[in-house]
């Protein structure tokens, strides 16, 4: 199930800041006294998303290498040493950022290559048509299709 919480400013109620207000209070319960200046909206859906099928998905195929596996020991070695790999790109990413020079000269090289990305690949319809057949090479090569 997921919710929306909208927190709508007095500007964007069109109806009239006091019909909109007793009527929001009167509906949801959720506009507060202390602040009469925005009207709380929640929306709830109660099928099922793409999100929560594609997370139980993930969570499922985690279930099946975790059944499958005979060397556990080693995936939850696998998966500290991954945490531990995490951990330390981003104390070494903080410690780049400290540095003076760096962090600016790093974001000109990323602009650059940005900027040379979008002209090689995406610009141009038959230079996106090459793009796209070297993505879908690269997924049918890692995934052995």
């Amino acid at each position: 199930m997921a919710s929306i919480i909208a927190n709508l400013p007095p500007s964007v109620l069109i109806h009239g800041t006091k019909t909109v207000r007793k009527t929001v209070y009167k509906w949801s319960g959720f506009a507060v006294p202390e602040r009469w200046g925005r009207a709380a909206i929640v929306a709830k859906a109660t099928g099922e998303s793409s999100e929560s099928s594609s997370s139980l998905s993930i969570v499922k195929s985690v279930q099946n290498v975790w059944d499958k596996s005979e060397d556990r020991v080693a995936l939850i070695g696998l998966g500290f040493a991954g945490i531990v790999a995490i951990w330390a790109s981003a104390n070494l990413i903080s410690a780049i950022d400290k540095l003076p020079v760096v962090p600016s000269s790093l974001e000109f090289i990323g602009i650059l290559f940005s900027s040379w990305f979008t002209y090689r690949y995406l610009l141009f319809k038959p230079d996106r048509e090459e793009f796209f057949q070297n993505i879908n090479k690269s997924i049918t090569d890692i995934l052995g299709q």
